[in-house]
């Protein structure tokens, strides 16, 4: 059974803008996103939102839903209190482009900044066999389908704009994690997720694993165990010892 609901939507473009109220009838069974297609088919034609599947695999139609970073195509009206208005903002960690639509290039920027996949030297293909228990671990974390709300839910570029320039997010560390843990990669990304890609900023709070819409546990899962993997390395005392030892060694 349908009801009338009012939607308060940012309308706006770069450096400034407000929240415009619309009045909507809501269907039962509808989505953030069908009611918003309705306004922009129906009151608004310049509305401007950024979505493509609608099924919850694309990412797209990320934005703030009554200030808690969702995909609108997977928020339910019937989740929200009815009778309250509906406030839909863009993604406050990144520059607005225009209404719903932000600039994320960030993420992608920093995502270049991790080293590709670097298999075994000679290696051709069809020659290594993988169980499923080697890569058990890092499966988990191809479901990510760079959405991006951890990236914007995350304190430490969210409030601190500044970290954005050495701090990569959780979805970039998460990426260095999955290679860190594939059997058949070669190269060494600990010293680059803590010097280049500032893995130090995150405080393991776990608001990137809350907001996932892929319930992928990233900060149990992929951020502590890198952690983990960089104070071996990096401070561990005994490895620090070994690695002074070993280049003595090698200049006598």
């Amino acid at each position: 059974m349908g009801h009338e609901a009012t939607f308060r939507i940012w309308r706006g473009g770069k450096g400034d803008g407000e929240l415009k109220d619309y009045t909507v009838e809501v269907n039962e069974g509808e989505v953030v996103l069908d009611v918003l297609h309705r306004i922009q088919a129906e009151q608004d034609n310049e509305l401007a939102i950024r979505w493509n599947c609608k099924a919850g695999k694309c990412g797209s139609c990320s934005a703030e839903v009554n200030g808690k970073p969702r995909l609108m195509c997977l928020t339910r009206m019937n989740s929200l209190p009815e009778g309250e208005p509906v406030t839909v903002t863009p993604l406050r960690t990144f520059p607005v482009i225009r209404d719903l639509v932000t600039d994320v290039s960030y993420n992608y920027e920093k995502a270049r900044e991790v080293p590709a996949f670097d298999p075994p030297a000679g290696l051709k293909p069809g020659e290594y066999r993988m169980q499923q228990e080697d890569v058990a671990r890092s499966q988990e974390f191809r479901k990510c389908i760079e959405c991006f709300l951890c990236q914007n839910t995350c304190h430490a570029i969210r409030d601190h704009e500044d970290n954005m320039t050495s701090f990569a997010g959780p979805r970039v560390l998460m990426r260095v994690a999955e290679l860190d843990m594939h059997p058949l990669d070669t190269l060494d990304r600990k010293g680059e997720a803590q010097d280049v890609l500032g893995l130090g900023y995150c405080n393991i709070t776990k608001c990137c694993t809350e907001v996932c819409p892929e319930h992928i546990k990233i900060t149990d899962n992929a951020l502590i165990p890198l952690k983990e993997r960089v104070v071996d390395t990096k401070y561990d005392p005994v490895r620090w010892l070994g690695s002074k030892i070993r280049v003595r060694k090698g200049d006598d």
